[in-house]
């Protein structure tokens, strides 16, 4: 299926990625629904990265956890089978990306902890809305990321550069921009940095680390926010024998509304992750 055609529902997008039917890039896909980065691992490194998520919830806002062996995150969707449900995944093996798939099925263990965090597609709907263009949906390609010089807090093993996403706008849109994005601390909130790139170590904003170049026109003025692919650097850096990540712009869409912040709290007190 064409990227270009819109799903309305986050279940229709989990549903046709689960087919196969559907692996492109899912924003702008299921408007007004909460879309989630995803980061699963086995149960020895779940409470470092648990740590890692607490200690940056810019980069990374926790708003789904699952118990180890889970592959369904209820509080999202009741029918969510992690393995199959995001249209295209990363697998790395020691910190190195091996290959990419659209079913992880085969990479599945007992002991994997699925880990989703906020995505800033979710506030895209709210910014086009308000009469803020996107620019990489209106190009038709995957939002522009990129490591920067700025680092996150370790947690455990993990740590590295925070990854930012980027959106070009005129100067006088930011404060409105910023205000809108703080309704959303959950898809990673108002913007970290806006000017000139190089002063958070980013020197060719035509070269992305991920995603897709987008134009930045006269007059514009690159603003990015913190990116839930902050862990997959994280994960080169820590070099865990496993983890499984979605494929950047390839998200988990669910059925929570972009706007309501998720409850994480049920059932994380019985979690228990053991280090080996």
């Amino acid at each position: 299926m064409d990227s270009a055609v819109k799903i309305r529902s986050g279940a229709e997008v989990r549903r046709l990625a689960r087919t196969g039917a559907f692996t492109g890039q899912t924003a702008g896909q299921a408007p007004d629904h909460l879309q989630a980065n995803v980061v699963i691992l086995p149960a020895a490194h779940a409470q470092d990265f648990l740590l890692f998520c607490m200690n940056n919830p810019k980069p990374c806002p926790l708003i789904g956890l699952s118990r180890p062996g889970e592959t369904g995150i209820a509080s999202l969707g009741a029918d969510i089978d992690i393995r199959r449900d995001i249209p295209r995944y990363r697998i790395y093996h020691d910190g190195s990306l091996a290959q990419h798939a659209e079913d992880i099925t085969p990479f599945w263990a007992h002991d994997m902890v699925t880990f989703a965090l906020g995505c800033s597609f979710t506030f895209e709907e709210a910014l086009i809305r308000a009469g803020f263009g996107v620019r990489h949906i209106e190009q038709g390609r995957n939002v522009p990321m990129f490591k920067t010089s700025i680092q996150t807090i370790p947690g455990g093993v993990f740590s590295g550069p925070v990854v930012v996403t980027m959106r070009p706008y005129a100067k006088d849109q930011i404060p409105a921009i910023f205000d809108l994005c703080a309704k959303y601390p959950h898809a990673h909130g108002t913007p970290v940095f806006w000017g000139d790139p190089k002063q958070i170590g980013i020197t060719d904003l035509g070269s992305p680390d991920y995603g897709d170049p987008v134009d930045v026109r006269a007059g514009e003025t690159p603003v990015f926010w913190a990116c839930g692919v902050t862990p997959q650097a994280a994960i080169e850096a820590a070099k865990p024998a496993i983890c499984i990540t979605h494929a950047p712009g390839h998200m988990l869409v669910s059925d929570l509304r972009s706007d309501v912040p998720p409850d994480i709290s049920v059932g994380m007190a019985d979690l228990q992750f053991h280090k080996t």
